[in-house]
């Protein structure tokens, strides 16, 4: 109602000063003010689209600089005008500036279209002058009075208190100049110097005005001083126009509040924006250096030298899994959703895309967690490898320590055996015995030549293996090996020896010699069933536990067979004292071809027969470690085989939900972090498979082949189950950002919403560029190939092929929207800056409040320009660097 009753106002006005318009146009000295101003004043508008008019009734004839004059000062676009040259082109082009003037509720009289393209002065200067005063002087009212009143009411309270100054008019009231140099003054007392005018310099002091108002305030010269002094009556509408250039100059207290307001709030943005730029980059700098110092923690493959070192480092790990990283990955996750609120954010405050710092892009924190990710995968497996390792290591270790305790003890003193000469003073029955002693020796070093090369195998496989100990190892080994070529060089000497003298031996008691033949190997057989029975093993199936006990039987099977042998050597000392209780030989109680006694023969059959159910438990409690493990691998698989379909199902839920779920952005919010709680509940399923995972690793369990699923694979799942559900509330948060700044309805979101999920073809929240063209269509676009690929470019800027809905949105708000522009606040700064194109430090501190003034102080350039004073801030470019623009 308001508008309408200020376009009637207009229109009455309008048809009072018909009359007087025409009156004034009689007069050839005002119609030459007239085509000055009304020129300057044109001009003064069309130099912001960098052009402007030489001759104002021939450079308008063809409609053109007319409807761009008034795109310049109304800010509005006019119809697209005609390209070509004809009359009848220039005449439409007018007609089209003519009923832009009409919307605005001026009444046109007695100006029409030909007579403007005709070049008609006088109706030119009276279309021009209609424009004026709708958009200078229309809405220029103090204390409800019409235009022309308000104004000159404003003027005369700005010059009461001046003297030789008495403003009643817009003619002979302004021929001394002095009411032109006291409205300056008033506002800019810095500019003119008042009490140095003189009443009788009406030239000097309108020369004055007009250079000064040019130069500081970019009001242009609009008058000629000698024109207005030797002019009776000085046209009134070319005064009033000038005139009014002054007001909206200095009566902008209203604007400079508005427009302070207005750079307030996008300076508050601008500030909460830099805000979460610098807490992104914070959080983005504190990851990735907790990743770089993680990465060369996991990637050092020192090995440790113990089982228990090693244990504790699977422990580290473990802890680092269980403690350390999940506030990580949260962190991550929070990032993103950061970067995404900053970037919807800015996008709906018309601000340029967040760029993080160099490396600091979410992309570039993704490359780095994948690659933390792949070398703590490295880690672990490195880990369990190095435990099997030293499992074997400690294993052979042991297995050696064993066998070079058996081979030294039975090595000791062989040397020194073999190096006696007792055979230069033995009788011949002695010699004989000796030879046949050295014989049986020499079998039984045979029978050991299998125990040196496994010795020496197991060192060298310690070696290959590279245990801790190696040098103890291989000492002992050599020094073994040494021995063992030392004692077969003084064997063969020692045979030597005997056999040089062997000719001087006679007969030799056989049952002797063949008991100590027939002692030796058994004898070897018992050390090696004792040492077999007594062997260390090390197992990771029921299969390989099983082959152990398959062995064992068949060891017991031969049993009967060994007891033969035992009881047919035992068969040969019984017979040797039945000849010599039948002969009446007296025996010395030594056999002198070995040192096997039969007490010795019955001593080790006893020990093995009590290692065999030793064996025998030993075996089965492994069986029942074994059948542990297997029901762990079984309970781990029962619970990963739940787990890993579940986390897919869920994942495959997700990327339906936000689509199908209906009602109310903040309802769909609701039902979403109510699944993402549902999720949530779920997680002491994880954590129970932590523990049966973690039984199973310290139970040397490190294969299940009753699941595909492994823990590793079960975690990634779920931390990005977590991630996906995360982001999908916050796609929902956005689009409730959105709605809120783009004061869209729930209804008008419903209806996208709709559109958007029938042409989602494959419900996963995506149209492609097909789908999106059809359904922008459906809603009544009208497109063409070029403009189909422009909209393309604003909702899939990284030309991915599928428009999200976020982005569809976006493109259905943006147009129509109110947000603020570079253009907006860089007017609202002239406001501040009285016009000026540069704004002082005294001026932001004045009509800002201290935070924000301070903020634009901070970060404004020095301004460089003619005549700015010292301290000049440049307010034009640093508008525009908000928007990141450049300079406009």
């Amino acid at each position: 109602m308001q508008i309408m009753n200020k376009f009637l106002f207009i229109s009455s006005y309008m048809t009072q000063e018909e009359d007087w318009d025409r009156d004034l146009l009689l007069d050839p000295a005002w119609e030459k003010q007239q085509r000055k101003t009304f020129t300057a004043w044109c001009n003064s508008h069309l130099r912001k689209a960098g052009t402007q008019i030489e001759n104002i009734e021939e450079d308008f004839r063809n409609g053109l600089k007319l409807m761009l004059l008034l795109e310049v000062i109304s800010g509005e676009r006019l119809p697209k005008p005609d390209k070509g040259k004809m009359r009848f082109h220039k005449i439409a082009n007018v007609n089209k500036a003519l009923d832009f003037i009409c919307s605005k509720g001026v009444k046109l009289v007695s100006i029409g279209a030909e007579e403007i393209v005709d070049g008609n002065v006088k109706m030119t200067l009276g279309m021009i002058w209609t424009i004026i005063l709708r958009f200078a002087i229309q809405d220029i009212s103090v204390e409800e009075t019409s235009a022309k009143e308000g104004l000159l009411l404003w003027c005369q309270r700005k010059t009461a208190p001046y003297r030789n100054v008495n403003v009643q008019n817009f003619h002979i009231s302004w021929k001394d100049g002095l009411a032109l140099c006291a409205l300056i003054h008033r506002h800019r007392p810095d500019l003119i110097d008042y009490s140095k005018l003189r009443k009788d310099d009406p030239v000097g002091n309108l020369n004055t005005a007009f250079e000064v108002a040019e130069k500081f305030l970019d009001i242009p010269k609009m008058l000629d001083a000698e024109d207005i002094v030797n002019t009776p009556k000085p046209d009134e509408k070319a005064i009033m126009t000038y005139v009014s250039c002054f007001y909206h100059a200095f009566a902008g207290a209203e604007q400079a509040e508005t427009a302070a307001n207005r750079i307030c709030k996008v300076l508050a943005v601008n500030q909460e924006n830099e805000k979460l730029m610098e807490e992104y980059e914070k959080l983005a700098s504190e990851l990735l250096e907790w990743i770089r110092r993680t990465i060369p923690w996991l990637e050092n493959r020192a090995a440790e030298q113990t089982m228990r070192a090693m244990q504790q480092k699977l422990e580290d790990f473990r802890d680092y899994r269980r403690i350390h990283k999940p506030p990580r990955v949260q962190e991550k996750c929070q990032l993103e959703i950061n970067f995404n609120t900053l970037q919807t954010k800015l996008r709906l405050s018309n601000r340029p895309a967040f760029m993080p710092s160099e490396g600091k892009m979410v992309s570039d924190i993704a490359n780095a967690w994948k690659g933390l990710e792949q070398v703590e995968k490295g880690y672990e497996e490195w880990l369990l490898t190095e435990i099997r390792r030293l499992e074997r290591l400690d294993h052979l270790a042991e297995k050696f320590k064993q066998k070079c305790n058996m081979h030294e003890a039975w090595t000791s003193g062989k040397e020194d055996l073999l190096s006696q000469k007792d055979y230069e003073s033995a009788s011949l029955m002695e010699i004989r015995a000796l030879m046949r002693k050295h014989e049986a020796f020499e079998s039984d070093l045979a029978a050991h030549q299998d125990r040196v090369e496994q010795i020496a195998a197991i060192a060298q496989e310690l070696n290959e293996l590279d245990y801790h100990d190696a040098a103890t190892v291989n000492a002992r080994c050599q020094g073994i090996c040494d021995q063992w070529d030392n004692l077969g060089t003084l064997t063969q000497k020692r045979r030597d020896s005997l056999e040089r003298v062997e000719k001087l031996w006679e007969t030799i008691d056989q049952l002797y010699l063949e008991f100590a033949k027939r002692a030796a190997p058994f004898n070897n057989w018992m050390d090696g069933a004792m040492e077999d029975l007594q062997d260390m093993f090390i197992v990771h199936s029921i299969e390989e536990i099983q082959s152990l006990i398959t062995a064992h039987d068949q060891f017991k099977a031969t049993l009967p067979e060994a007891d033969k042998e035992r009881m047919a050597t035992m068969g040969i000392h019984n017979e040797i004292l039945k000849i010599a209780q039948t002969y009446g030989i007296k025996l010395s109680g030594i056999n002198p071809y070995t040192n096997l006694s039969p007490q010795d023969i019955s001593t080790k059959w006893d020990t093995v027969k009590h290692l065999v159910p030793l064996r025998d438990q030993m075996l089965q409690e492994e069986v029942a470690r074994q059948q542990a493990n297997e029901r762990l691998r079984r309970q781990f698989a029962a619970q990963a085989n739940i787990i890993g379909p579940w986390i897919q199902t869920k994942m495959e839920e997700i990327s339906h939900v936000s689509v199908d779920i209906a009602g109310s952005l903040e309802e769909q919010m609701n039902s979403l972090k109510q699944y993402e709680q549902n999720i949530i509940n779920y997680k002491s399923n994880i954590d129970k498979l932590e523990g049966d995972h973690q039984l199973s690793q310290e139970s040397l369990i490190f294969d299940n082949k009753h699941t595909n699923y492994t823990m590793e694979h079960i975690r990634v799942g779920w931390e990005q189950l977590l991630t996906t559900i995360a982001r999908t509330i916050n796609e929902v948060e956005n689009q409730i950002l959105t709605r809120d700044a783009k004061g869209i309805s729930q209804e008008q979101l419903n209806e996208f919403r709709a559109s958007f999920n029938h042409f989602d073809r494959k419900r996963n929240g995506m149209m492609d560029p097909d789908d999106f063209r059809a359904c922008l269509i459906s809603m009544g676009y009208d497109l063409g190939e070029v403009e189909f690929a422009r909209i393309m470019t604003l909702v899939d800027p990284n030309n991915t092929g599928v428009v999200t809905f976020q982005a569809f949105i976006d493109f259905m708000t943006r147009e129509t929207a109110e947000t603020d522009t570079a253009e907006q606040v860089m007017a609202s700064f002239k406001i501040l800056a009285s016009d000026k194109n540069y704004i002082t430090v005294d001026e932001l501190r004045r009509e800002l409040p201290p935070e924000q003034a301070e903020y634009c102080i901070s970060r404004m350039t020095r301004y460089i320009g003619p005549d700015s004073p010292p301290g000049a801030l440049d307010y034009i470019s640093f508008s525009s660097a908000l928007y990141g623009e450049s300079d406009l």
